[in-house]
């Protein structure tokens, strides 16, 4: 498991264009699986990688509030795309875009959660890292960690509101591609 003293580096990594990172969790977010690409990208061995917290690559930059948004999400069982950026074992950072599902056993149980990452479209990447700056200088404006992600949160709300989209609009309109 990296060591909470890890800083970012500035250097970027980049996912190859038909990489795929997958990993998959227990429903507290300890990782249960991760493919090679995952391990090469977080620069974690498989024994560092397997059982940890999946946050184990959080990036200081990630708003708080996107990981409440997507733990809400995939706790109603429904899935969540989302922009992240990740910081490696070795300070490296790299963008993907992120695809989390729950899993569910054959009696249609929770039992975990699977994740796709893909390599984001850097316009997309450029759009949402303002962002995810004003989330981020909310949340600092908060000691305390709860009120942090709900300041942020509320943010969050409000930009959507403003712009009269909903958080799945918004992404979408990142990617690009046409919302139903």
């Amino acid at each position: 498991m990296r060591e909470a003293t890890v800083a970012p580096t500035g250097q970027e990594r980049m996912l190859g264009e038909d990489e795929l990172i997958v990993t998959k969790t227990d429903l507290r977010g300890v990782i249960t699986y991760a493919n090679p690409v995952f391990l090469r990208m977080s620069a974690l061995t498989a024994a560092e990688a397997i059982g940890s917290p999946h946050n184990v690559i959080r990036h200081p930059d990630m708003p708080r509030c996107v990981f409440k948004l997507l733990w809400d999400t995939i706790g109603r069982g429904d899935e969540l795309f989302a922009y992240v950026v990740n910081l490696a074992r070795d300070g490296a950072h790299y963008w993907v875009l992120a695809h989390v599902t729950p899993s569910f056993d054959a009696r249609g149980a929770r039992v975990g959660y699977h994740s796709n990452r893909r390599r984001p479209d850097r316009s997309a990447v450029a759009a949402v890292t303002g962002l995810y700056a004003r989330l981020r200088a909310e949340e600092r404006r908060h000691g305390r960690p709860q009120e942090a992600i709900e300041a942020s949160t509320r943010l969050l709300e409000r930009e959507l509101a403003e712009q009269g989209r909903t958080y799945d609009e918004f992404f979408w309109s990142l990617t690009g591609a046409v919302t139903a």
